[in-house]
């Protein structure tokens, strides 16, 4: 969330802002907005230093026992006309409010001004595609081939976009979380957390799903919503807190089942486990100090690279232009699985710095160990891996030519000794 002052005198500089974003926001409401609370805070204030002079004058009539009822009736009168002003700034501060929280992150000088992927960066790839003397499958086809996938049981159960794991398929997603958490807790220091997926609707402002992405969230009757990320909850930890700069960074990590409506989506990746309204991920949190949180960033990206490098997966590196970045990000990273029945890179992990725009939303802050004023912490966020992307990418880049896949090195000990998932 930006600061108000700060929206009131950069208005020009953001508007430049959310064209760059291709963020559709009118700042010219903003502004009449802003100056019609203005007004009415000053009307309103000479209203009440009015009252009171009227209440003091009153009281001394009283002690003097003379009539004062003049002076109340004329209180009553400006008695409504406050209400009425309180209501009008009550509807008002009301909108800024919205404004103020579906306006976009200023994005970091370093992310590249671009409308769409098209115009993001490459900043470098892993691995060489994988290169086949057959006709490749998509992965959903040697899922159900091989009897660990089933889409039309999924769909039974839950409706589109879900889908049935079965045997070794199952094993399969188990053996990836197990694999990922071990990883980042062993070797990058991540502190393991196992969240609530049923979270309070301002868990959600915190960082910036509410209000602006609530069409892709599910919601219950009682005004809880289902996380469609760990990232919502790893980074609400501290909210509200004040931590010590000597506390800076934390990391944290989480495995969590994610829930995602896809409300913008439709008719994109039908078939398959790209794009499901429930899917499992291990998310990487960062807390940490502004003057290091893009270096933080560049480390979190080589720890969601270790992933896939140890995976034996190809990929590429990303940098997202400012027409593709997330709302809550001032800098973001893309890794691009190959995925060879497309022939292409697909997103499998987004890690981004998002400033210190989801620390004010929560109030979470440090104090600087030589003293003075708190400031906001710098939150970070990346995938570390979305597994179901990472299970089809295994399933495709290891395939056989007689429809079985191969089970990378790293996985075999999760995997009980199991080297190929076959008939």
């Amino acid at each position: 969330m930006l600061d108000l002052k700060y929206i009131r005198n950069n208005i020009e500089f953001l508007k430049g802002i959310l064209k760059n974003r291709n963020a559709k926001i009118d700042l010219d409401r903003f502004e009449q907005l802003d100056e019609e609370r203005r007004e009415l805070l000053s009307e309103v204030e000479v209203l009440k230093f009015k009252k009171n002079n009227a209440s003091q004058e009153v009281g001394k009539l009283k002690r003097a026992g003379e009539d004062a009822s003049h002076i109340i009736d004329q209180m009553g009168s400006v008695s409504s006309s406050i209400k009425a002003i309180d209501k009008k700034l009550s509807v008002i501060e009301g909108e800024i409010k919205y404004f103020q929280m579906t306006i976009p992150n200023v994005y970091h000088e370093s992310t590249p001004v671009g409308n769409d992927d098209t115009d993001n960066i490459l900043v470098r790839t892993w691995g060489e595609p994988t290169k086949f003397n057959f006709d490749v499958k998509p992965h959903w086809e040697l899922g159900e081939d091989l009897n660990i996938l089933d889409f039309e049981r999924g769909v039974k159960l839950g409706g589109s976009r879900f889908t049935l794991y079965r045997g070794a398929g199952a094993r399969l997603e188990r053996a990836l979380i197990n694999f990922m958490l071990d990883l980042h807790t062993t070797e990058h220091g991540y502190t393991e957390h196992l969240t609530p997926i049923l979270v309070k609707p301002e868990i959600c402002e915190g960082t910036g799903q509410l209000p602006k992405f609530g069409d892709d969230m599910y919601k219950t009757e009682d005004d809880m919503y289902l996380i469609s990320t760990s990232e919502i909850t790893l980074t609400n930890i501290h909210r509200g807190e004040t931590l010590s700069e000597a506390d800076l960074p934390k990391y944290y990590t989480a495995f969590s089942p994610c829930f995602r409506r896809e409300a913008g989506s439709y008719g994109r990746d039908i078939r398959g486990l790209i794009r499901q309204h429930q899917f499992n991920k291990v998310e990487m949190v960062k807390l940490a100090h502004p003057n290091t949180s893009n270096e933080e960033l560049e480390k979190m990206v080589v720890n969601a690279e270790t992933v896939l490098q140890k995976l034996g997966l190809p990929y590429r590196v990303v940098q997202l232009c400012t027409g593709d970045i997330g709302f809550s990000a001032i800098k973001t990273y893309d890794l691009e699985v190959w995925l060879p029945s497309e022939n292409t890179y697909r997103e499998i992990s987004s890690c981004s710095n998002c400033g210190n725009f989801q620390a004010r939303r929560m109030g979470l802050r440090f104090k600087p160990t030589e003293g003075g004023k708190s400031e906001f912490v710098h939150t970070l966020n990346g995938s570390g891996l979305a597994v179901g992307r990472t299970l089809l990418s295994i399933m495709e880049n290891y395939q056989q030519a007689d429809g079985s896949f191969l089970i990378p090195e790293a996985l075999k000990p999760y995997m009980g000794g199991l080297d190929v998932v076959k008939k």
